[in-house]
């Protein structure tokens, strides 16, 4: 009995010599390649033991495992160590760790020595510094420095936490690849994506495929662009879309800033509100959403779809949309456009240099030789009040030089001038005038058949007159007037046309197109030059 004690103590003590040899080697040449080869070292285990029936080729290691792969150390609670295929299974509670920065835990290992590649399964962490990946399975190619997982998993940083079903760390650039139901979330924002690139040491999130970002009450779509997650900065191309509750801000190529509230936007712009049922387009745009305030150039249009039958289409060289005491009851806008101003709508069209709408009064005024055209009727003077309702125009009025101008046939025009004009319009069609001061008038009256009797003219301080089908029908003059009557026949050429008489139809706009065509006055067809108010323009101060 004491023989075979012997004897098998002395069987234990060649076996653990033998294994012992293998696992010092810590190094090889590989006489075919000639190129050297690190091996998995063993660098403390409780018990070592092989079992040649179930594992003829691994080396048992169990308890507080260590092993070491040239740079890289291995902590588990028990192993498989092959040494002829230079590999190592990890049972339970494994470490990996490679210098001061990353560690890598799991509660099983696979790693391979020849291919520098570990796999790691359940309850999955690895850190490097501040980032946290976790997952279910993970494969690491310490050869490119690269962890990738394609079950679901989470990455984490000081900043932000982002799940995706597929993807990829690079431990060297600090570069994450994400696909497949990505969403980065962080206490200022959520990112929803289809596929995402993502920079732990920047904090950049880069755009490559579908994406949706929430922010408080903004929405930003986009499927190309950067957003810095630490700044909330945004450069955005490829028409990417950024809402703030019922209104859109759309362009080629889009900076928007979260946290300061504001949007610069090039090429193509869109700025729609569909509660205000409007729009605002142009080439460049500066929007500030914590005042509420846009500014567009190049190409600047307004358009109006507060009438469900009609549009109303305004350019001018710019456009300004600005609000005034947010947050409060008293919130009102102002809508300026700033230069060589064209509107069309099928039914009104209208030209002057500038203009200023105010939604307190929901009046808007024009600057500088301003024109409005009417159906066959024109309205001038130095300064147009055009007062609007919820469905159209309620009344308009003209202030200094005033003239109304009617196309009666291809030689003769109905005309009134006086200081001040006031129309008013009943079911969206001229009703009534008032002229007030040094009114002057030209009118040809018409038999039943339409035909034209003659010229009626007259000289008085007050008039009214009322349409009928959009036409002169009547006018009355309460106070006393002077006046001659002319036959068709007998009407001499000095008294045809008021003094400041001018028929200004080549000005006017004949579609939505040609609003940006302008086209001014001649010389002889201008204003008298007379001391007028300024448009009160602001200033990009306005906007923070």
């Amino acid at each position: 009995m004491q023989r075979v004690k012997a004897a098998i103590f002395l069987l234990c003590l060649m076996f653990a010599a033998h294994s012992g040899a293998q696992i010092k080697q810590v190094a090889s040449v590989d006489t075919a390649s000639n190129v050297k080869k690190d091996y998995v070292h063993m660098l403390h285990a409780d018990v070592t033991k092989g079992d040649k029936e179930r594992l003829p080729d691994a080396i048992i290691l169990v308890g507080d495992v260590e092993l070491r792969h040239d740079s890289m150390y291995m902590y588990c609670d028990s192993a498989y160590l092959y040494t002829k295929r230079n590999s190592v299974q990890a049972f339970g509670n494994v470490r990996m760790e490679q210098g001061d920065t990353l560690f890598l835990y799991g509660d099983y290992a696979d790693y391979d020595g020849e291919q520098n590649i570990a796999r790691v399964r359940s309850n999955v962490r690895l850190i490097d510094k501040a980032t946290v990946l976790e997952t279910d399975s993970l494969n690491y190619d310490r050869n490119i420095n690269l962890a990738y997982y394609f079950s679901g998993g989470t990455l984490s940083d000081e900043q932000s936490t982002l799940d995706s079903y597929w993807g990829q760390y690079d431990l060297t650039t600090k570069e994450a690849i994400f696909t497949d139901e990505v969403a980065l979330q962080n206490p200022q924002f959520l990112l929803n994506s289809d596929t995402l690139h993502y920079n732990t040491a920047s904090n950049i999130a880069t755009i490559v495929g579908p994406t949706d970002i929430f922010n408080g009450a903004n929405h930003i779509r986009s499927s190309l662009g950067r957003y810095n997650t630490a700044s909330r900065q945004a450069t955005l191309l490829r028409r990417s879309v950024v809402a703030n509750g019922t209104k859109e801000l759309t362009g080629d190529s889009l900076f928007y800033d979260a946290a300061r509230g504001f949007s610069e936007v090039f090429g193509n712009i869109v700025y729609s509100d569909t509660v205000a049922r409007n729009m605002l387009t142009g080439e460049y745009g500066f929007m500030d959403e914590l005042s509420d305030s846009a500014y567009v150039t190049g190409r600047a249009v307004v358009m109006d779809f507060s009438q469900a039958a009609d549009t109303l289409y305004m350019h001018s060289d710019t456009i300004w949309a600005l609000s005034y005491n947010i947050d409060t009851d008293s919130l009102y806008r102002k809508i300026r456009a700033c230069h060589k101003v064209r509107a069309y709508r099928t039914d009104l069209q209208a030209a002057c240099d500038s203009l200023v709408f105010d939604s307190r009064d929901s009046c808007m005024t024009m600057y500088k030789d301003p024109v409005l055209w009417y159906g066959s009727q024109q309205l001038l003077g130095e300064e147009i009040k055009m007062y609007m309702d919820t469905a159209s125009i309620d009344w308009v009025h003209i202030i200094n030089q005033t003239l109304y101008a009617e196309h009666v046939d291809s030689a003769n025009y109905n005309q009134i001038s006086g200081k001040e004009m006031k129309f008013f319009f009943r079911d969206k069609k001229l009703s009534e005038m008032q002229v007030l001061g040094s009114v002057l008038v030209r009118y040809y009256p018409l038999d039943s058949d339409s035909l034209l009797l003659g010229l009626n003219t007259t000289e008085t301080g007050k008039l009214s007159a009322f349409m009928k089908d959009g036409e002169v029908d009547k006018i009355i003059a309460p106070t006393k007037a002077d006046g001659v009557f002319y036959p068709m026949s007998q009407i001499p050429d000095a008294v045809r046309f008021l003094p400041n008489f001018v028929w200004l139809d080549f000005m006017r706009p004949r579609n939505k197109e040609d609003i940006f065509n302008w086209r001014g006055k001649r010389r002889d067809q201008m204003l008298k030059k007379v001391k007028r108010q300024n448009i009160p323009l602001p200033s990009l101060d306005n906007l923070r």
